[in-house]
């Protein structure tokens, strides 16, 4: 049993999360808190596997709910609030949360598929312990790529991949010559505040991708949510269509690398980061076969090695790569 805690000022939520998580026999609710001060306290006192953290309280927000608690123990916790507060979501990620998802998401009719997804994230992350990455760790070269022309950079990331994405583009610098395409897995309507939230760690213009729109370098595009993002035509162009979920991913990192394959050939350079799943395996090997270059993000500095593990076992990358190093390398081949 995940034993888990919910803390939220409303007695509404604290129901609607305590049936959406007892529908599923393998989550025991063994407590809720009102306030973010009631949180620290039962979090402290009764140890749990899992808690769910409302962001706006009285007495204690979430943000200082997590800090407080973090300091003595290490609890996985995941943050559920509402769309207004998104931005706080982000940054709660960078505290040591390691997952978000909107009220609204809950209050919603959620499909067989999307409660599956949802419960068996949730039963990854439970098992989550936060570390520290420290020390140097080897990167795992299986092919040396030659330096050619690259026309665009791009990337998947599911769990843990804002703190990853925050760290990755802060260290990238504001003259990358070449467009950065991104597929993140978010919660509905949180794309938005995402693409402000990222924007403000990098120098690079961050925007969401729009439909018909023409990559330019220095740019990096943000997939919105519940689209699949794809590039079409000779001179290509970002589009979305409303094609079935990709192993319950929409959008999915797959659609996007398959179709950049074929329109950039050896011209295109794709990464997955952390998450959970297979989104980009596939995809991947595609960016492969048409002669492009892969890198998966390494186990260590993975919140989740699932999505890089998957891309890894295709034996279709050429770079397994500690987060810190993926930036390095990609100016070294686009430079």
């Amino acid at each position: 049993m995940i034993n888990t805690l919910i803390v939220d000022d409303s007695a509404m939520v604290r129901d609607i999360l305590r049936d959406f998580l007892e529908a599923d026999k393998d989550f025991k609710i063994i407590g809720e808190a009102v306030d973010g001060e009631d949180g620290v306290q039962k979090i402290l006192s009764l140890n749990p596997d899992l808690v769910t953290l409302d962001v706006e309280m009285p007495k204690m927000n979430g943000l200082e709910v997590i800090e407080t608690v973090m300091k003595k123990i290490s609890v996985p916790i995941v943050v559920i609030t509402s769309l207004d507060a998104a931005k706080t979501a982000y940054e709660a990620t960078l505290r040591g949360a390691l997952e978000f998802y909107s009220k609204e998401t809950f209050t919603m009719s959620l499909s067989p598929e999307k409660r599956q997804v949802i419960y068996e994230t949730l039963k990854r992350i439970s098992g989550i312990k936060a570390r520290k990455i420290t020390g140097f760790v080897e990167p795992v070269f299986f092919t040396k790529p030659e330096k050619r022309q690259i026309r665009a950079v791009v990337l998947a990331s599911s769990t843990g991949g804002p703190k990853a994405l925050s760290r990755f583009f802060s260290l990238l610098p504001g003259n990358f010559p070449v467009p950065v395409v991104i597929v993140q897995h978010n919660s509905s309507g949180f794309d938005k505040n995402f693409t402000q939230w990222l924007d403000t760690f990098t120098p690079l213009n961050v925007k969401l991708a729009e439909e018909r729109e023409t990559l330019k370098p220095g740019t990096v595009y943000i997939a919105q949510t519940d689209k699949h993002l794809f590039l079409h035509g000779q001179s290509p162009v970002l589009c979305y269509n409303d094609d079935e979920p990709e192993n319950n991913q929409k959008p999915a990192a797959n659609v996007l690398f398959r179709t950049a394959a074929e329109c950039y050939k050896d011209a295109v350079i794709s990464v997955v980061l952390t998450g959970m799943g297979n989104d980009g395996a596939s995809g991947t090997q595609k960016i492969r076969e048409m002669g492009g270059i892969t890198i998966a993000q390494d186990e260590e500095t993975s919140l989740i090695y699932g999505m890089p593990k998957a891309a890894a076992e295709t034996g279709c990358v050429d770079m397994v790569l500690p987060l810190d190093r993926i930036p390095e390398e990609l100016c070294r081949l686009t430079n």
